[in-house]
């Protein structure tokens, strides 16, 4: 445990994730930054790095579709609106239907399975999204001529991965997690079935040898449906980019920020090119309420 701390900066959770990402793009970002969020509490993160950039002097264009749930009007950046082929009633019962069916029963075996299908329901709304916006001539005519800096995206969805590509632009990630382990199958990072159990298997990094062949099983069903997830996304890719496009390479030149702690992680290589902020999750805490017995600040229960 000591040794795996000693492999991280001191100070790495107590400096806000935007003062790291300005530290280590500050000779790259320049004035002006493209930001492709992705709707919803992933956006909730990322916003309060785009505000703290934006604090500091820098230029900054969130690319937003027509309807959205949490991307709003901000005094901190502007926005590229671009049509979508949805109403925000069918959006909402997306979003209802994807947090309802995380609570339904599965089985270990099953549960990729329920999962593909349920993560669908999001991802057919997130592609929608991204093919509506990569054949927007408009907004990819404005995109060119901003001449941005860099990009910053959430790479869950791989639209910003395309765009940057598109533009050529330097890319960072910010990034906290998604079944498949899609960070370390993006990024090459070696990730052996014997020891690193899969994201639905509740396995410990200890397994015995029925639960490694379990392990195994899972990872075919994982890489058979990361498949089915992201392989209609390098079509849209190779058709923008006038080209075959395998996205695995379009991820490896980036900067992934990691909104986790590896020395919470099952252990394994990670590439240079990670880096691990922690802390950073979708909102800051707010102080208790006083009220309905709960401890005041001195340490007593108020009435």
């Amino acid at each position: 445990m000591h040794n795996r701390m000693a492999c991280l900066p001191a100070a790495a959770h107590r400096v806000p994730a935007g003062f790291l990402f300005l530290v280590l793009w500050g000779s790259v970002l320049g004035d002006k930054l493209l930001v492709v969020p992705q709707d919803g509490s992933h956006w909730l993160s990322m916003k309060e790095i785009v505000e703290h950039l934006s604090q500091r002097g820098h230029d900054i264009t969130v690319l937003v579709p027509e309807i959205s749930l949490l991307l709003g009007e901000s005094k901190y950046y502007k926005r590229r609106i671009f049509p979508v082929s949805y109403d925000l009633e069918e959006l909402q019962t997306r979003y209802r239907t994807f947090g309802n069916n995380h609570f339904a029963p599965r089985s270990q075996l099953m549960a990729p399975f329920r999962e593909y299908g349920n993560n669908m329901v999001i991802i057919d709304l997130c592609y929608f999204n991204c093919q509506s916006l990569l054949k927007d001539s408009a907004t990819l005519n404005f995109l060119r001529e901003s001449k941005f800096d860099a990009l910053f995206t959430d790479p869950a969805m791989p639209c910003g991965v395309i765009l940057a590509e598109y533009l050529k632009l330097p890319s960072v990630y910010l990034f906290r997690g998604f079944p498949c382990s899609l960070e370390h199958m993006h990024g090459q990072s070696p990730s052996p079935v014997s020891y690193v159990p899969r994201f639905y298997t509740k396995f410990s990094d200890h397994m015995t040898f029925p639960q490694r062949v379990a392990n195994f099983i899972v990872n075919l069903a994982e890489n058979y449906i990361f498949y089915c997830l992201y392989s209609k996304y390098e079509a849209l890719a190779s058709d923008l980019l006038k080209r075959d496009v395998s996205l695995p390479t379009l991820h490896q030149n980036s900067l992934w920020l990691l909104r986790y702690d590896f020395v919470f992680e099952f252990p394994r290589p990670v590439m240079p090119n990670m880096i691990f902020i922690g802390g950073t999750n979708c909102k800051k805490k707010e102080k208790l309420s006083q009220v309905g017995g709960l401890l005041s600040p001195g340490g007593t229960t108020s009435s």
